[in-house]
C-alpha cells in the first residue's frame, strides 16, 4: 500500500473528501517525522516503533582506489517491527 491508496482507504472507509483524507494523511507522516528530527521515539503500539540511531564518524576505504575517506557522522532512522505486526505476518 503506498500512500494515494491509504487516502483513498481513509476517504472510502470515513466518508472524508479527498483533500480532507489527504491533509490526515500529511499530518500524520509530517508530525512522525518532525518527533524523529527532535530526537523522539516513534511508537504505535502493536504496529512498529521508529528511533533515529546515531553513528559517530570513522575512517573508511574508497572500494575502488583503496584511498582513505573520512565518512561524516549521521544519523539514521530504524523501524522495528511490533509484536503483533510480526505475529500477523508470521501467523
Amino acid at each position: 500500500m503506498n500512500k494515494i491508496e491509504l487516502i483513498q482507504v481513509l476517504k472510502d472507509s470515513n466518508g472524508l473528501s479527498k483533500s480532507e483524507a489527504e491533509a490526515v494523511v500529511n499530518l500524520f507522516f509530517t508530525k512522525m517525522a518532525d518527533a524523529l528530527v527532535q530526537g523522539e521515539r516513534v511508537e504505535i503500539r502493536g504496529l512498529c516503533s521508529i528511533f533515529v540511531k546515531k553513528y559517530s564518524g570513522y575512517t573508511g576505504r574508497n572500494p575502488k582506489t583503496g584511498e582513505k575517506v573520512k565518512i561524516k557522522p549521521k544519523k539514521l532512522a530504524f523501524f522495528k517491527v511490533g509484536k503483533e505486526l510480526k505475529e500477523r505476518v508470521d501467523g
